[in-house]
């Protein structure tokens, strides 16, 4: 996958997550729970919806790389690289 179509996925994760959330205009080097109003079920829902997808195991002590939209890409980027969309 490429980072395009990374983002793509998390955006579509998100608008699941948080249907009522307004994602056009979502900066990318800004924390999430800034932006939105998630709280830490809705992360864990967005952690389950990328292993379930996906399955991509993301350790508890990885959370913290996956803040913002930036982060959350340059984590994936390595493990989706071959994954077809």
């Amino acid at each position: 996958m490429t980072r395009p179509e990374i983002r793509g996925v998390i955006l579509d994760i998100l608008e699941n997550i948080a249907p009522d959330e307004d994602l056009s205009d979502l900066n990318d080097s800004e924390p999430f729970r800034e932006q939105m109003e998630l709280d830490s079920m809705d992360f864990l829902d967005i952690v389950m919806e990328l292993r379930k997808r996906y399955r991509v195991q993301i350790p508890e002590e990885d959370y913290p790389n996956l803040n913002t939209m930036d982060g959350t890409v340059n984590y994936l980027e390595p493990k989706l690289a071959d994954t077809p969309v």
